[in-house]
């Protein structure tokens, strides 16, 4: 059954009274009469982890907070969805705001939180919109701000919008963002949680982490543990974007297989067949047509040579160039590097160039050797994992199809995958103003 997308289709589904009907705040009030470091153990036994990409345990995270000093301690959550293929946190802040709005209360009183951040990206102005009147609807239902419910909790929330980085999802660089710096990562320790927003303890969780913590509470930790695979429990937003039949988010328990979900979007579109996927968004090594039945989950997609990340599964057919593809990827890595770190910064600038070559038929004998050379000089070298997420799939896709890249020494893309064959690339300049 969906949780989190339950009530989607709805007539206004972000607004509170929807939310109210389909068991909102419930939550809230149940969590405010509990003892704050229950909820924190909750959130572990739930074996709940985080939904932004890296799969750290959300209950460990909190767990990490020193103990209080008399000072404040911050909540912010991680709502700069930017990569390329990831699209599932803005689309439920659009449908149901009230869930994040709901977890926000609940994890700010489990860690002592008086003062909470949203930090969406300002490129997605109607999202900003639409937090925004969420936020001022759960104020005027006495679900934020003074004694709320009568507990004697006080919170508010702020939704902050930054100015569209990619690097600024690195919750370090997001901090700086937040405290009106450059969106840079920091060095690490001291971690945010000892030293975070504005010096002081922070625990930083992603949109879909702390959407989940309501209905994790309103029916039990085992309840959610009961659900995906043994390490990795409960269940996630799959978004599928490409040659399916039927795009879009489809929620499940973690460990369901790529087959699964693409026979519930349709199958791939009518008369052609799987060539390649990411299984985690574009800074995932990319999967093949061998991979219809990894599990998806963290431990059984990292063994077969990939990362669960996002779960951001962009489908391409066999009308798709893999130089190509990565090759767009690869631009925009290197236009969203932050330039803190030499590896990154001159690596995506070399392999962006090594990239456009190969795209256009104008490698050389060694551009693939070299290709791979640059991207090991980046791997584990850089600042933040930016420089590793460049470098992915541009390995990937060389182990995969190595004879794609030898193939783009004499030939150019649009020469070995006409574009009349591709719904991806329209064949001539009037086309393209149509569509």
């Amino acid at each position: 059954m969906p949780v989190l997308t339950k009530f989607w289709d709805a007539p206004e589904s972000w607004t509170l009274a929807t939310y109210e009907q389909h068991e909102g705040y419930q939550a809230l009030t149940k969590a405010l009469a509990m003892k704050a470091e229950d909820l924190v153990q909750m959130a572990k036994d739930s074996g709940l982890r985080g939904r932004g990409g890296a799969g750290f345990p959300t209950g460990m995270k909190w767990g990490f907070l020193p103990k209080p000093d008399g000072g404040p301690r911050y909540l912010v959550v991680n709502a700069d969805e930017s990569e390329p293929g990831t699209c599932k946190d803005i689309p439920l802040m659009m449908a149901a705001p009230q869930f994040l709005i709901e977890g926000v209360a609940i994890t700010s009183y489990a860690i002592g939180c008086n003062h909470a951040f949203i930090y969406v990206r300002g490129e997605v102005l109607h999202v900003y919109r639409r937090l925004l009147r969420a936020v001022e609807e759960a104020y005027a239902a006495g679900h934020l701000g003074k004694n709320i419910h009568g507990s004697g909790f006080d919170l508010d929330v702020t939704v902050h919008a930054g100015a569209g980085a990619y690097i600024c999802g690195e919750e370090t660089a997001l901090l700086d963002s937040l405290e009106g710096r450059r969106g840079q990562p920091r060095l690490k320790p001291p971690f945010p949680a000892v030293a975070g927003l504005y010096a002081r303890p922070t625990v930083v969780n992603n949109v879909e982490s702390i959407a989940s913590i309501p209905p994790i509470l309103l029916h039990g930790a085992d309840w959610f543990s009961g659900m995906g695979t043994e390490k990795s429990q409960g269940f996630g937003i799959f978004s599928l974007s490409g040659h399916v039949t039927r795009p879009g988010q489809y929620e499940a328990p973690l460990g369901i297989t790529l087959r699964e979900l693409v026979d519930m979007a349709g199958g791939i579109r009518e008369g052609h067949r799987l060539k390649f996927w990411t299984p985690g968004g574009s800074s995932t090594p990319i999967f093949t047509d061998e991979h219809w039945d990894v599990p998806l989950d963290f431990e059984s997609v990292a063994a077969a040579g990939s990362m669960l990340g996002t779960r951001a599964l962009q489908i391409f057919d066999e009308t798709v160039s893999v130089v190509r593809a990565v090759s767009r990827w690869t631009d925009f890595y290197a236009h969203e590097s932050c330039g803190k770190c030499t590896p990154c910064r001159e690596g995506t600038f070399w392999l962006k160039q090594i990239m456009t070559r190969l795209e256009h038929g104008q490698g050389t004998q060694d551009d693939i050797d070299k290709l791979v050379d640059v991207c090991d000089n980046i791997l584990g070298r850089s600042f933040c994992a930016l420089g590793d997420g460049a470098t992915s799939p541009i390995t990937s896709a060389v182990k995969y199809f190595r004879s794609e890249f030898e193939a783009g020494m004499t030939q150019p893309w649009w020469e070995l995958f006409p574009p009349e064959k591709s719904v991806l690339y329209p064949v001539h300049a009037k086309e393209t103003v149509r569509a």
